[in-house]
């Protein structure tokens, strides 16, 4: 089920479970918030609101109030020795679509409890092939050590090369 809400004079298409960034609404970290103005509810069957659904309501979960990126408005007017710079940062609202109720109904008061993820384990393959990395190059050796010691093996044992960067000097007659 989806649903197409208005808020901060935007239009956004939500659905349960959706992380979007809003302008600022008010709200406490972790409070749920409503917006009533629900444009469309959409799923098995459409309705279209005029202008709004009427009963419809989407719930979310505020995750986090923040300030996005500088903006650095700049006006100079050039042989005027005029010149003006303004900062600027727009304030949002991080939500997270908890519920899309119709028919007048009331959402809860608390956020759902969220499922835990868990990571899936790494495959044995590359378990096998870590481990005999491990055994060929000495118990806890890190990528970057095993790197520079076959580097080392690789080098050729002798003279060292001629320093970069220094030049000969020229052959021929000296100056008095």
């Amino acid at each position: 089920m989806f649903a197409v809400i208005k808020t901060g004079g935007k239009q956004y298409r939500v659905a349960a479970e959706d992380v979007l960034k809003v302008d600022k609404v008010k709200g406490e970290l972790g409070e749920i918030v409503e917006f009533g103005e629900v444009l469309v509810v959409g799923g098995d069957s459409v309705t279209l609101g005029a202008p709004t659904v009427a009963g419809a309501l989407v719930a979310a979960e505020v995750l986090e109030q923040a300030r996005g990126p500088k903006i650095i408005a700049f006006k100079k007017r050039r042989r005027k020795n005029s010149r003006r710079k303004r900062g600027f940062r727009q304030e949002f609202t991080l939500l997270r679509i908890t519920e899309i109720l119709t028919d007048g109904n009331k959402p809860s008061k608390t956020p759902p409890p969220r499922p835990k993820r868990e990571r899936p384990p790494a495959p044995e393959a590359e378990a096998a092939a870590d481990a005999a990395d491990t055994a060929e190059t000495g118990a806890g050796a890190t990528a970057t050590r095993r790197k520079a010691a076959a580097k080392k093996a690789s080098k050729p044992k002798g003279k060292a090369p001629a320093a970069k960067g220094k030049k000969a000097a020229p052959k021929g007659k000296k100056k008095k």
